[in-house]
């Protein structure tokens, strides 16, 4: 038997063969599940999109991914558990407009919304839709505007709080009419549109996920829609179309890693976010939602790079010009 040297085994072909199955383990992503961080509430909107998308991308990757309900402070509790996570792309987080909107109705975050992330792609879009009590006066998006305008802060407006979608869109229309609302906060959009049923609420913004069923049925009065097109199934113009083109907003969720964690990974989950909102299982719920998965240009770590910027951007004269904080 031929004896070769240790130092030789080390040195040669044999060691790097050895070598190679534990490296490659080693650099392999994902090497366990996925858990991707849910700011709100299991059963709201961003609960149900991000666990259909988790499915698909679990699919995709080979692991699990698992969603975990981190609520509180608006999201930020959950964005900041996400912000100083470990970056190997293990661990992720799916927020919605209110991360932008965030960067400016926060004065002090552990974390800078634009600089603690890597963003991965968008995941879908919801109009919001401008609705009313059903005994409003307005018959169409101008008279409506007419109303805000003429009444103020004789008529009352709900949302669902600081930092809320519905939040935001309210601020936005009365940015737009360049008067104010008297606000009423609720606990969700459904006891808001329980009491504009019932009279006692003049006004509301939200996403058609949450009024659509109700406008169908006639229960409360609907104006327009604030995306570009149309929503099917909706008999509602758009806000362009009606005459009010900066009444614009939609309610879209994006996919996050921490700031650092390697670019190939970046490049995999969000190979996999597409491949996920590509199924059509996905694409039938999202239908029943109200709401469209996003493109696969809007899925891409680029554009949703310059769109959270252009976001942030965007909402910080609005909330300034309101002074409502959340701190």
């Amino acid at each position: 038997m031929t004896h070769i040297p240790r130092r030789a085994l080390l040195a040669g072909p044999f060691a790097a063969a050895l070598a190679a199955p534990a490296s490659r383990a080693q650099g392999a992503f994902p090497s366990r599940p996925v858990t991707v961080l849910v700011p709100f509430a299991a059963g709201g909107p961003t609960d149900v999109i991000t666990r259909l998308v988790a499915e698909g991308m679990g699919r995709d990757l080979g692991q699990p991914v698992v969603v975990e309900n981190v609520t509180g402070a608006g999201g930020t509790i959950a964005a900041g558990r996400v912000a100083q996570a470990r970056p190997d792309g293990h661990t992720l987080l799916m927020h919605h407009i209110g991360h932008a909107s965030a960067a400016t109705l926060y004065r002090r975050l552990p974390y800078s919304v634009l600089d603690s992330f890597a963003p991965l792609g968008l995941a879908s879009d919801a109009a919001m839709t401008l609705v009313a009590r059903p005994d409003f006066p307005a018959n169409d998006l101008a008279g409506f505007m007419a109303e805000i305008r003429r009444k103020g802060e004789a008529l009352n407006l709900a949302h669902s709080g600081l930092g809320a979608a519905n939040h935001l869109c309210g601020m936005l229309l009365q940015s737009t009419a360049g008067t104010k609302l008297t606000g009423v906060v609720f606990r969700g959009s459904a006891p808001a549109i329980t009491d504009m049923m019932a009279g006692r609420i003049d006004v509301f913004c939200d996403q058609a996920t949450n009024t659509a069923t109700f406008l169908r049925e006639g229960r409360i009065k609907g104006y327009a829609v604030t995306l570009p097109q149309r929503v099917p199934g909706l008999d509602l113009p758009t806000t362009a179309e009606a005459g009010e083109p900066s009444l614009l907003m939609s309610t879209w969720h994006g996919l996050y890693a921490p700031k650092g964690t390697p670019e190939e990974v970046q490049d995999r989950l969000s190979a996999a976010l597409r491949s996920a909102l590509a199924e059509e299982r996905l694409r039938s719920r999202f239908a029943d939602l109200v709401t469209q998965p996003a493109s696969d240009e809007r899925a891409t770590p680029a554009f949703h790079r310059r769109f959270l910027a252009e976001e942030v951007a965007r909402w910080r004269p609005v909330i300034q010009a309101a002074g409502q904080y959340a701190d």
